[in-house]
């Protein structure tokens, strides 16, 4: 693996070759190994190093970046001309801001983000996934199911230097498993991942997967409508998900977030709490952004009401000036910026549910509910109105007719047209948030959800 020693003394050969008045280095890559099953057997195993070195310059307001994955001294040479080139062609920045020399006001929140790195995680080989595989291919084996799937680890490394003093570096490892099983006329779907492999159990996943295939075959058709939903988590994360790509200054200013006029106002129910919180112990990502800021803890929405979004520096310095500033709250850097250039400014990236007052288990919702559906997963979600952040999509692997206080069998899949603000003012029961993995989004600490009125407009074929 790179190490900060060694990252430390590539920048010192790049400061050199440069005559930029600014420098910054970003370091990134690391190790990747997947091992891929279907048909109840391993089918590919794939292993990766790989390193990249993001090199920015700056002239005179003049800004421009260049990559290169080689780190010997002449492809170094490359990318700093090639950076140098770049900058001095650009029109100057008004809104570009001298590098950072420190990780600015969130250097407290530093120090309690906990290690991510876990040595037994990086130690993960090839025969282990397959003891997992193995494992999991039982399960189906057991059950007359056929499973396909993916148990993939991997060690990473994240690095920032600039020429005005600051470094950082953050590694974290990561393992994952995502299984679907599969009946002929149903499938069911798990997935989780953790820095830490002790935390993943890959054949209960398999059983969970499996229970969803069995208990939903020989799908009825129960007509399109509004319904009493019960999301488990990852389908919470997977539609939610796209709303925070709006809780960012740059979309304020843009006009292109759905709380432009909203911020300071009641917009969801009283019970939906949310943070970005990079030091919450269920949570990854590196404590500092794209341009080596320590990221701040941002309550986002507190008891419904918005109340903050997220800030890069240049962000904050523009929206002191703009004609939005009106219930914005504190306006601040926080460390949610991407690197720079970039159009996006930034956005919230480690993203936790508030637990509400008594969690419900999954069970617990659907025991108190008369009729409704339970959604396992959903896929292929699309924006349909920006401003009133009406989601489409569908649901999959595992949809359930709730009845009398029971699950009464599988139903075909839903098409759904529903609005994020709608959907998140009728959330009646919640369960405790835990980290969850979809395919839409990405990870987050989200709890399971009873949401009254959710919209199916269309039964599928399937």
């Amino acid at each position: 693996m790179l190490t900060k020693d060694q990252a430390a003394v590539i920048f010192a050969k790049i400061r050199k070759l440069s005559s930029a008045d600014e420098v910054e280095v970003l370091f990134y890559g690391g190790k990747f190994a997947l091992t891929r099953f279907a048909n109840n057997v391993i089918h590919q195993n794939v292993a990766e190093e790989n390193y990249g070195v993001s090199i920015r310059t700056v002239f005179s307001g003049r800004t421009a970046r260049a990559t290169t994955n080689r780190l010997d001294d002449e492809s170094l040479n490359r990318a700093v001309k090639a950076s140098e080139a770049l900058a001095k062609v650009q029109n100057p920045d008004p809104d570009l801001l001298p590098m950072p020399s420190s990780c600015g006001a969130g250097v407290s929140l530093r120090e309690k983000v906990p290690s991510r790195y876990f040595a037994v995680t990086a130690a993960i080989t090839p025969e282990q996934r397959a003891e997992d595989v193995r494992r999991i291919v039982a399960v189906a084996e057991q059950h007359k199911l056929t499973t396909a799937g993916v148990s993939s680890s991997s060690e990473a490394v994240e690095g920032m230097f600039n020429t005005q003093g600051l470094s950082d570096w953050h590694a974290q490892t990561s393992a994952e498993v995502s299984i679907t099983m599969l009946a002929p006329d149903s499938s069911g779907w798990a997935k989780a991942n953790s820095p830490d492999v002790a935390n993943l159990d890959p054949a209960r996943l398999a059983d969970n997967a499996a229970s969803k295939a069995i208990h939903s075959r020989q799908p009825r058709d129960v007509p399109a409508g509004r319904y009493n939903v019960i999301l488990e988590p990852a389908a919470a994360l997977d539609i939610v998900g796209f709303m925070f790509w709006d809780f960012a200054g740059q979309a304020i200013l843009d006009e292109r977030s759905f709380l432009n006029n909203r911020i300071g106002k009641k917009l969801f129910g009283e019970n939906i709490n949310v943070w970005d919180d990079v030091s919450h112990p269920l949570q990854t990502n590196s404590p500092f952004d794209g341009e080596g800021m320590c990221r701040q803890r941002v309550q986002l929405v507190e008891n419904g009401v918005v109340k903050r979004v997220v800030y890069a520096r240049a962000t904050a310095e523009k929206m002191k000036r703009s004609p939005f500033t009106a219930n914005v709250g504190p306006i601040e850097a926080t460390g949610h910026g991407f690197s720079l250039p970039n159009e996006m400014g930034e956005m919230p990236v480690n993203i936790v549910f508030g637990a509400p007052e008594t969690p419900q288990s999954v069970e617990q919702m659907v025991a108190s509910t008369e009729r409704g559906i339970l959604v396992t997963r959903l896929w292929y979600i699309r924006e349909v109105d920006p401003y009133e952040k009406i989601m489409t999509g569908m649901t999959r692997d595992g949809t359930f007719l709730i009845e009398n206080g029971k699950l009464a069998g599988g139903v075909r899949n839903f098409r759904f047209n529903e609005s994020l603000i709608h959907m998140l003012s009728n959330v009646e029961a919640m369960g405790e948030p835990v980290r969850s993995s979809g395919e839409e989004s990405f990870d987050m600490v989200v709890p399971a959800m009873k949401v009254r009125e959710f919209n199916f407009t269309d039964v599928t074929k399937f």
